[in-house]
């Protein structure tokens, strides 16, 4: 015990300023790397390679096996040229988060103007509608992140958001009930968009494990993008909100056009605001919702 203690005494004496700014550094990239790995299939496949390489190197070290560690020395390169490729959707989903972040100059501004208004107002008053004759939607509100190449999945509308439009697009077994609505500037621009679908675990940890296809779409969207998605489902009329790979289910009216309007409020656009809720979203929690 009482070497234990000098060691860790010792550890501490040559410790320094730089010495703390190292630690703190390389505890940020793996707190960064984990929490963007979250909810995902890599961090299954992450586990198994910690394990896989925990187990190699206790028994190259424990037992003396010089073909098998040559073998696992010349194999170790390959090995790590291939991590790039097993984990390639999610580094790349990093950088697009790592661009976004980096964006201090916003290409496009938000503004609650009374275009804006209106369009949200129509979105709630066409959910809660749906709701009650329990009619399937996913509607997704583009932010800042363009969403073009998911506009041309769709057909092309440039329409006014009104609830009748909507409850149309909707209804069941016509042409454009299938896939999303995009709004952007206040605008439907297209219908029956095709949206990347979730890979994460949120949806299957969840109580009720029904949703189907559109609750991942939201998701889906919400993960690559900036989006704000709206899903009434077909079951059971339930009105969920997407963002940022996080579902809020169960939302009455009102407190989907309060999440709405603060989603799309001047200061809820900032790069600044974008890059905290991204990586942090837990912060805006009681605000936003």
């Amino acid at each position: 015990m009482a070497n234990f203690l000098n060691n860790i005494l010792f550890i501490f004496q040559r410790l320094n300023w730089l010495s703390v700014l190292d630690i703190l550094l390389v505890t940020l990239i793996f707190f960064v790397v984990l929490y963007s790995l979250r909810d995902t299939q890599a961090m299954v496949l992450l586990r198994g390679v910690i394990f896989l390489v925990v187990a190699l190197v206790l028994l190259t070290t424990l037992v003396e096996l010089p073909a098998f560690s040559w073998l696992i020395q010349s194999m170790l390169p390959a090995l790590l040229l291939s991590i790039p490729v097993i984990f390639a959707p999610e580094i790349r989903r990093a950088l697009e988060r790592i661009g976004r972040a980096g964006t201090f100059v916003p290409v496009t501004t938000q503004t609650a103007d009374e275009h804006t208004q209106k369009a949200l107002h129509a979105v709630v008053e066409a959910a809660a509608r749906l709701s009650a004759r329990q009619h399937g939607a996913l509607i997704v509100i583009q932010r800042q992140d363009n969403l073009d190449q998911y506009i041309e999945t769709g057909v092309q509308m440039r329409a006014n958001v009104t609830p009748e439009l909507l409850l149309q697009i909707f209804y069941p077994d016509t042409p454009l009930h299938d896939g999303a609505v995009i709004i952007a500037d206040g605008r439907i621009v297209a219908a029956a968009c095709v949206m990347p679908l979730s890979a994460s675990g949120v949806l299957n940890r969840s109580p009720e494990r029904q949703m189907g296809l559109r609750h991942r779409a939201a998701l889906g969207i919400s993960e690559v993008s900036d989006a704000v998605s709206v899903v009434v489902s077909e079951q059971s009329g339930s009105i969920s909100i997407s963002h940022a790979g996080r579902m809020i289910r169960r939302i009455d009216p009102e407190r989907l056009e309060n999440i709405l309007s603060a989603f799309f409020r001047p200061d809820a656009t900032t790069p600044q605001r974008v890059w905290l809720k991204r990586y942090f979203p837990y912060l805006f929690k009681r605000k936003d919702e």
